[in-house]
């Protein structure tokens, strides 16, 4: 019997409005966020944090009074766990959640997986696109806990744009939106995603703008095939990627959802927004999609605004994941998708380098 450690990476969010001012700090401490030498790097993140922490504060009491990421990755923790055991009945499979900037953090995940003693460990990002700030940020704090030994066992799943579990997922909820949509016009259809300064992008050699692309691409094949099957043929551009969550003066990746929204109102078109880069359900798709947007849309004159839920726990969506767990079982340091959703453009995401040295 083998024993597996599945450690599942997400950023995390505060579980109260006392711990909003001491998440941002975390946030805005991280080096692949504020790539600044210290001290500071600490000194301006506890400034960050302390302006921002008022409007945020604000943000979360719209919705409870704290994020819902770690009851929702948690859900996703026991479904995927579940589905490993039914598939692996002989071996013991252990999912431990690691988020990036709140609890539970990395050092204390790390005790109880000492505690299992694995005889093999893999890495999950709840990121399918990766990013030097997301999943490679989560993926060197995790590595910095374990031992040498334990790091020798592991095996990183550090991208899956494209994985055609995740477009399945998204097609079937998408789809009732959609439908509806069309009773107000043509609809146009948002694929939105958490933006980045543009220099992330172009300095870091970084993936993530041309992983939502892909993502996007997929998407809209697989939207426009399902439709047409059924007699309601769409248009793919009417289905475009976007990116959302702008703040601060630098360039952003484009184009903007915001954007997008104000073009939409001119022009009379419905819109279905579906968020591609984020599985779980927090504040980004709670306020900045469900509200915040929303509101936008309205004064805009967008006739009709629906957004696609994020992927949480549809059935699909787990069974990709215990595919990719299962993958990686067999598969020495990382794995990656044969047809390379890097390539030698972006030397960021660790299967690029595994390409190149194949």
């Amino acid at each position: 019997m083998a024993r597996i450690a599945v450690c599942l990476f997400n950023l995390g969010g505060p579980d109260q409005l006392e711990a909003v001012k001491p998440f941002l700090f975390n946030l805005f401490n991280d080096p692949a966020i504020l790539s600044l030498p210290q001290p500071f790097r600490t000194m301006l993140a506890w400034f960050i944090a302390k302006r921002r922490a008022p409007v945020a504060k604000e943000i979360y009491k719209k919705i409870g009074g704290k994020s819902p990421l770690l009851e929702e990755t948690q859900a996703q923790s026991a479904a995927l766990e579940a589905a490993l055991k039914q598939r692996f009945p002989h071996d013991s499979f252990r999912t431990f959640i690691i988020m990036r900037y709140w609890h539970p953090l990395a050092k204390d995940v790390a005790q109880h997986i000492h505690q299992f003693a694995p005889d093999k460990i893999i890495y999950l990002p709840l990121y399918p696109q990766f990013s030097t700030t997301t999943t490679a940020s989560s993926f060197s704090q995790m590595d910095h806990f374990l031992s040498t030994e334990e790091r020798s066992k592991k095996t990183s799943i550090c991208c899956y744009p494209v994985l055609p579990a995740i477009i399945e997922a998204y097609c079937a909820l998408a789809r009732p939106h959609i439908e509806e949509a069309k009773k107000h016009g043509r609809p146009r259809i948002l694929f939105s995603a958490h933006g980045l300064p543009q220099k992330v992008i172009t300095q870091r050699k970084d993936p993530y703008q041309s992983h939502c692309e892909q993502t996007a691409q997929a998407l809209r094949s697989a939207i426009a095939h399902v439709l047409a099957l059924s007699g309601e043929p769409c248009d793919e551009s009417d289905m475009i990627n976007t990116y959302q969550s702008k703040v601060g003066p630098l360039a952003w990746i484009k184009p903007s959802t915001e954007e997008e929204i104000r073009r939409a109102g001119k022009e009379k078109r419905p819109l279905v927004i579906l968020p591609i880069a984020f599985v779980s359900e927090h504040s980004e798709t709670l306020v900045e999609l469900d509200i915040e947007y929303r509101e936008l849309a309205d004064a805009s004159g967008v006739p009709y605004y629906a957004r696609v839920p994020a992927l949480g726990c549809a059935p699909q969506f787990i069974s990709g994941l215990a595919d990719l767990v299962a993958q990686a079982c067999t598969s020495p340091t990382v794995l990656f998708f044969p047809h390379s959703c890097c390539g030698e453009a972006w030397q960021a995401c660790p299967c690029a380098a595994s390409i190149r040295g194949s």
